[in-house]
């Protein structure tokens, strides 16, 4: 059996679902493996990743309005120190994943038709406000032959 792991970078710019599918597959095509399992693991606690829809934009907006009226950042939550977004974020990537297992299948990412990977940045602001970028790291983990 092969191991693979390799570290990605995504940058991210305010609350959104970022598409990662091809990154993801780039690696696993790299790693030289034909059959296995790919584990994808977000290193932050204020964004997530799931598998959803990818061709209808309209499943996306709908989640992420669904989860903004789910876990609205007006509440009065007590952790704060990195703005008004933080803990709500943190609630968000709970409710979601922080890593997916994803099959191997001749050299690539096994996944449905309409499914796509994607990392949800739940984060949108700096702590004065204002609108920021976030470099999000996602370790990739593929074992197989």
């Amino acid at each position: 059996m092969k191991l693979h792991q390799q570290v990605i970078q995504v940058k991210t710019s305010g609350k959104c679902l970022h598409k990662i599918t091809s990154q993801v597959n780039d690696v696993v095509i790299n790693s030289g493996i034909k059959t296995g399992l790919c584990t994808v693991f977000i290193l932050h606690t204020s964004a997530s990743l799931i598998i959803q829809e990818n061709a209808d934009p309209d499943v996306l907006a709908d989640l992420s309005s669904f989860f903004n009226k789910l876990v609205p950042e007006s509440a009065d939550y007590l952790h704060s120190a990195e703005g008004v977004d933080d803990m709500p974020s943190h609630i968000r990537s709970v409710l979601t994943s922080t890593s997916e297992n994803i099959i191997i299948r001749q050299g690539r990412l096994w996944l449905g038709t309409w499914q796509g990977l994607y990392l949800w940045e739940h984060r949108m602001r700096s702590q004065s406000g204002a609108a920021r970028s976030h470099l999000r790291q996602i370790a990739i983990h593929i074992q197989g032959e």
